[in-house]
């Protein structure tokens, strides 16, 4: 075997997750739209925000009237209506009245649960475009990792053709193919295990999608790579204004507010119109037969707020401080996040570049000085095939550390709850 052949293949090795980008095809930005679009989950949060802006009139809306009919002081020896003056038929409507202001501040917080609807949807599609996109990346990682097994076997497949040939004219050791065709066993082992997790994040996807579970999930599209430099304040400031999540909380006080004064409106009482007609017959003395219309307001007498309007809004107040705490330790743990998330990236950049400039040549490199010290017997094959094992292993981690680091991306812009400033 020419050694120019191994070397040729040793550089392609190292270079194939730059070679796999050019053959993929599935983009991350088609399967966003397409999740969007069909997700249940999704679409029944949007029915939650359609139900929520029926309420808002419903909640405007006056009590719905009551209207009666009456017999009034009908004689029981008889039952006849024109024994007695005062016997007649009555038809009574009543409509109820809230105190001026009520009405509104309770079509106020129905609206304000109409936008936390929408906050609720929006969260629920920022988790979902986090969902599928590192879902996407992983699935990439297992299609890079693939190929390189598959290029790196390829190479051991040469290097075994070598100790074979050397074990043939007696320059060689048994041993030395052995540890080869194990080593291409344990490869083989690593790709089907690989493409089993490759089958599990299909049906996750799949599931994100409103796709059938076995379908399967074509080639795969890798973004360039692009190191990001980004401001912890910049984040910060990018995730109260667009994080659905904050905005939900800041909606839930601007609800108990207006919850607060509806109790205190609660204090003061509604009232009650009512209008009666009463028509009498003409009595059998030739007298009577005069109807009669009554008119009159009511109103509830507050007596017992001490105990129960007064409760309701000393409720209300405590229910905000709960919500001023709560929403105090999720802006903190958004801020915690973006920090993590952030140096995470940062990280991930770095060691990047650290493998594609440093660490993946050299050990490319480590290996063909190997290579060519086999060929020469200056050294021996397990020293070759560790070379060979380790530049795959630094080849694998490579490629992981670019699908952490869109992964990284990805996370950021779900906790800030927008796309990544452009640097």
């Amino acid at each position: 075997m020419e050694l120019k052949r191994i070397v040729l293949l040793l550089s392609a090795s190292s270079l194939i997750f730059a070679q796999s980008v050019a053959t993929e095809t599935l983009e991350l930005e088609n399967l966003l739209k397409e999740g969007l679009a069909n997700n249940p989950q999704r679409k029944a949060l949007y029915e939650d925000i359609n139900a929520a802006e029926t309420r808002i009139s419903q909640a405007s809306a006056l009590p719905d009237p009551v209207l009666s009919v009456n017999i009034l002081n009908l004689p029981i020896s008889n039952l006849g209506f024109d024994q007695e003056p005062m016997t007649g038929k009555q038809v009574v409507f009543k409509q109820g009245i809230p105190f001026p202001g009520k009405l509104r501040l309770k079509a106020q917080i129905t609206e304000v649960g109409v936008s936390l609807s929408k906050d609720q949807y929006a969260e629920a599609t920022n988790a979902l475009i986090r969902g599928i996109s590192n879902t996407y990346y992983d699935l990439l990682f297992i299609d890079a990792a693939i190929s390189t097994i598959d290029k790196n076997q390829q190479l051991l497949r040469e290097f075994l053709k070598v100790a074979e040939q050397k074990y043939a004219v007696g320059k060689g050791l048994q041993q030395d193919v052995l540890k080869a065709q194990v080593e291409l066993s344990l490869m083989t082992e690593r790709i089907i295990n690989l493409r089993q997790k490759r089958e599990k994040l299909e049906a996750a996807l799949n599931f994100l999608l409103n796709r059938p579970a076995e379908q399967e999930v074509g080639a795969l599209t890798q973004p360039l790579f692009t190191a990001r430099s980004l401001s912890y304040k910049e984040l910060k400031d990018l995730a109260l204004d667009n994080r659905p999540l904050l905005k939900l909380w800041g909606n839930r006080l601007a609800q108990n507010e207006r919850r607060i004064d509806l109790a205190r409106k609660n204090l003061l009482p509604d009232f009650a119109v009512t209008a009666a007609y009463t028509q009498r017959s003409i009595l059998q003395n030739g007298q009577g037969g005069a109807d009669f219309l009554t008119t009159g307001i009511s109103l509830n007498l507050p007596i017992y707020a001490r105990s129960k309007q007064k409760q309701q809004v000393n409720e209300q107040r405590i229910i905000r401080r709960s919500l001023e705490e709560r929403r105090e330790s999720v802006q903190k743990t958004v801020e915690r996040d973006i920090d993590n998330a952030l140096t995470e990236m940062n990280k991930t950049a770095k060691l990047v570049e650290l493998y594609r400039s440093g660490i993946v040549p050299q050990a490319g490199q480590s290996l063909e000085s190997s290579l060519t010290g086999y060929q020469t017997d200056k050294v021996d094959f397990l020293t070759l095939i560790s070379s060979q094992m380790t530049l795959l292993n630094l080849e694998l981690e490579y490629v992981r550390l670019i699908s952490t680091y869109h992964k990284n991306i990805t996370d950021l812009e779900f906790i800030i709850g927008t796309s990544l400033p452009v640097n």
